[in-house]
């Protein structure tokens, strides 16, 4: 499989994994001029931008190092990008998960940056 089959496969995963959890997916795969976000969904009142990371195998790190400082920032202008775009107010309560996922199983870490 090519990275783009496994990317869709992976995200679809996580995103079942999400509703299992009781989160209410608001949108996939959100782009604009400055980032993406894997998933919008809604939890315990909040906005949440959720990152989706899968490695096969550690060899080149852990699925969470890889949401480093650089793509922190990246996804933190995207949300703000999306937050605009929608219309919520300034104060909308929102966080920033993330999903790491090997072969064996999903961490998902709430409030992660």
């Amino acid at each position: 499989m090519n990275k783009r089959t496994v990317g869709a496969q992976t995200e679809e995963r996580a995103a079942r994994y999400l509703e299992k959890q009781g989160y209410a997916l608001v949108a996939r795969n959100y782009r604009c001029y400055c980032g993406e976000i894997d998933i919008v969904a809604e939890d315990g009142g909040a906005v949440v931008f959720i990152e989706v990371k899968y490695r096969r195998t550690a060899e080149y790190g852990t699925p969470e190092q890889a949401v480093d400082a650089h793509k922190q920032a990246r996804i933190r202008r995207a949300a703000m990008c999306f937050l605009k775009e929608q219309g919520f107010s300034d104060d909308t309560a929102m966080r920033f998960d993330v999903i790491a996922m090997d072969e064996r199983e999903i961490r998902l870490y709430r409030d992660a940056f």
